[in-house]
């Protein structure tokens, strides 16, 4: 884990002139994600993008959980859900929040969606 930050610092600050990473808004997650009422992905391999991008989300915020740090959004999904499952719960609530997420970056939105489904229980 830390040669892959050690790799990430060095491409950032050692490559000449401005990098932009592509970015995924709400609506491009939406459709990517899109399957038709069979469970049939509407764009080819969209599967593969959408749940690899959830699942960089949910390593980021493991991440930062293991450093100690409090993420400002904390979800704790259940070791038992698979990423089948996560990536219904994400698309029905960038659906039903379209207005919201649609034109921005989607890992905000991706987020949002995991707390509402998956909030952490919290010890008093």
């Amino acid at each position: 884990m830390k040669l892959c930050v050690i790799l990430l610092l060095v491409v950032v600050f050692l490559v000449p002139g401005k990098v932009r990473a592509a970015q995924f808004s709400g609506s491009y997650l939406i459709q990517v994600c899109a399957s038709d009422k069979e469970g049939k992905e509407l764009v080819p391999g969209g599967h593969i993008a959408c749940q690899g991008y959830i699942s960089g989300v949910l390593d980021y915020h493991n991440l930062i959980r293991s450093l100690g740090t409090a993420p400002s959004i904390d979800f704790c999904v259940p070791d038992d859900v698979n990423l089948n499952g996560v990536q219904a719960t994400v698309v029905n609530y960038l659906i039903r929040n379209e207005d919201d997420h649609g034109n921005f970056i989607a890992a905000p939105g991706v987020a949002l969606a995991l707390f509402e489904a998956y909030p952490c229980n919290k010890k008093k």
